[in-house]
């Protein structure tokens, strides 16, 4: 039974199913903030612990509980299998039922499902509800590993996962990718000529409010220096400290005109120098603007929040989408990537003294943000999700 009705008022109800990543939250939070400031009903499936914070008070959350993200440490075709063998399988057979009762329950005209949340698509599909894919990164839409192999693998592993939900395995119906719509974190600047699914619409960075953002020490600023972002991100901590003392060391002799933030653990750099800023957690969009340079691993959230203010930057990808998207910023001419496992302190100190010295990088990372905003960001996915929703 389809359970779609079409609001004659235009006002649609939505229920967003989530993987607790904050690199994929908070882009789906602005969207859902964006229909929510339409008058459209908006709710969340996921645990509430990880949501809860990022939607304010008086959210409508389904919670799932929490399986956490668990530190994976393989490189290359090995980081893919791990983070679907240990990760995203585990995850999304533990959210299934949950899910289940969430779609029953709330009888959404529209599920937006997290690319790797395809526990939502499954379930929309179970109940004859219209869904769309959530594409915070492009991973899966532009990959780094071209292996068929592998594709055969995953693609086993999702025929496996419609199995157990009662659908037909072998009716073409890919759970990461929507027949309805998928809408994707990026732009053309990015993706350049990579074939993309006819139905997929590309938004630039979706950016919102964010309630959890701690505050700066504005008084350590100095306005007459230089000021350069380096981060990890959430998920490759653990596998950089070498490579982050490495950057330090580069770092090192532009002291006298520049000031590093460090977005890691106290522990990192227990004793940093008074150029250096130790901050565990950022208010990356009150920063960025401010920023001279970013120097990250290529994480899709870290790219767009840099790109959408005009931000060049110097990335050393690790794996998973890392890779592809070190690729597309480089060929796009908005930064240079290095090696995170081999590049020397001087040939770390060659790349921020490029992307900080030549205007290139900083000009063309400003026409990546201007395509960006005219992209529609996430007031352009809330458009897009919000016409399917009330399609009749």
């Amino acid at each position: 039974m389809n359970v779609n009705v079409c609001h004659d008022n235009g006002v649609a109800r939505f229920l967003f199913v989530v993987v607790p990543v904050v690199s994929h939250l908070w882009p789906a939070v602005a969207v859902g903030d964006a229909l929510a400031a339409k008058g459209h009903e908006v709710a969340w499936c996921g645990p509430e612990g990880d949501v809860r914070p990022l939607v304010g008070p008086d959210a409508l959350i389904f919670a799932t509980g929490k399986r956490s993200y668990r530190e994976l440490h393989q490189l290359g075709t090995g980081a893919v299998r791990e983070l679907w063998d240990q990760y995203l399988i585990p995850l999304n057979r533990f959210i299934a039922g949950p899910v289940e009762k969430a779609v029953a329950r709330y009888r959404p005209d529209l599920v937006v499902a997290d690319q790797y949340a395809f526990a939502g698509a499954l379930a929309a599909e179970r109940h004859g509800v219209r869904w769309a894919t959530f594409c915070a990164g492009v991973t899966e839409l532009t990959p780094s590993v071209h292996d068929p192999v592998l594709r055969g693998w995953v693609s086993s592993k999702l025929a496996q996962a419609r199995q157990r939900a009662g659908l037909p395995a072998d009716d073409g119906v890919d759970p990461r990718f929507s027949p309805y719509l998928i809408v994707a974190a990026t732009t053309r600047a990015l993706t350049g000529a990579a074939r993309l699914p006819a139905n997929c619409v590309l938004v630039g960075a979706a950016l919102g409010t964010r309630r959890t953002d701690p505050g700066f020490s504005w008084d350590w600023w100095d306005p007459g220096r230089r000021h350069v972002l380096v981060t990890a991100g959430s998920m490759s901590a653990h596998l950089v400290r070498d490579y982050l003392a490495r950057v330090m060391t580069a770092l090192e002799p532009m002291a006298d005109r520049l000031q590093v933030v460090l977005n890691s653990a106290d522990d990192v750099l227990p004793d940093p120098p008074p150029h250096v800023l130790v901050a565990p957690r950022i208010p990356m969009l009150e920063l960025m603007p401010k920023l001279d340079a970013v120097i990250c691993q290529g994480g899709q959230n870290t790219v767009n929040e840099a790109l959408i203010h005009g931000v060049p930057m110097v990335i050393a990808p690790i794996r998973l989408g890392e890779p592809a998207v070190a690729e597309q910023v480089s060929r796009a001419g908005a930064g240079v990537m290095v090696s995170y496992a081999h590049a020397s302190p001087a040939e770390l100190a060659k790349a921020v003294t490029a992307v900080l010295d030549e205007p290139g990088y900083r000009e063309r990372a400003r026409r990546i943000a201007g395509e960006m905003s005219a992209a529609g960001g996430a007031r352009g996915a809330a458009e897009h999700l919000a016409a399917l929703a009330t399609r009749i």
